[in-house]
């Protein structure tokens, strides 16, 4: 990874130069991380210790944008601990989010994929540890290893075909379908209470303006769909929320 990109995702993430890595070098704790990420499960031992060698680890505060939409491309994250919203900003300044990454795996591919520009911006949604990985490293890796290359389109693909079901569920769907739609996934993913969520954030996610959401909220706890309190959702009856998915 060039001097140049790494001192600048430092400033860019508050990092101070080297102490974290020579924390996790001491401990074996990054080699251990990269050997989790789906994408490196083949890797050989001498590929993970010049993974080790040439990966910088980085931390982000919640809520810190770790890249904005149209920046320079630079670098490929891997995602230790808590989680990073994808998003992107319309002409009109509206928020869409595109989706929520959990630890485990990656994001920032583009360059990979022939673009030097960020089509989406990369935010912290809670304290963050990253592992950092330039585009010219990654390039030799999968060079090397070409098992690498076809983990991450599979991911990828995954990927698009959500963003292709998304953009349908705009297209298609009425605010409330899009928002009972986002619940019951949710509740699949967290189970009946749903926590954590402001309304703005929920907005954000099915590309509604707040006062939108809080409306519809009140009409499913009206229906007996859902009960809310602060920053907490309990779905009282999936089936109804089903509903409004047929009725969009």
């Amino acid at each position: 990874m060039t001097s140049g990109m790494v001192l600048g995702l430092r400033r860019m993430l508050g990092v101070a130069p080297s102490d974290g890595e020579r924390d996790a070098a001491s401990f074996g704790y990054k080699r251990a991380f990269l050997r989790e990420i789906d994408i490196f499960r083949d890797l050989t031992p001498e590929d993970l210790a010049w993974l080790e060698r040439t990966t910088h680890m980085a931390t982000g505060q919640k809520g810190q944008v770790i890249y904005h939409q149209a920046d320079t491309a630079e670098g490929l994250f891997l995602l230790k601990r808590g989680r990073v919203r994808l998003f992107r900003i319309s002409p009109s300044g509206k928020k869409l989010e595109l989706a929520t990454l959990e630890p485990g795996t990656f994001f920032g591919e583009m360059p990979l994929l022939g673009e030097r520009m960020r089509c989406a911006s990369a935010e912290a949604v809670e304290d963050s540890t990253l592992c950092v990985m330039s585009h010219t490293d990654i390039e030799r890796l999968v060079v090397r290893q070409p098992c690498v290359a076809l983990r991450m389109l599979e991911i990828v693909g995954h990927r698009l075909t959500q963003s292709e079901e998304r953009l349908e569920e705009l297209a298609y769907r009425s605010a409330p379908a899009r928002l009972a739609a986002v619940l019951l996934r949710l509740g699949r993913e967290q189970g009946e209470e749903i926590t954590g969520l402001t309304h703005q954030h929920l907005g954000d996610m099915i590309g509604a303006y707040r006062e939108t959401i809080t409306k519809t909220l009140d009409e499913f706890q009206a229906a007996g769909y859902v009960a809310l309190a602060r920053r907490r959702i309990l779905i009282r009856d999936r089936a109804g929320l089903a509903t409004v998915l047929d009725d969009a």
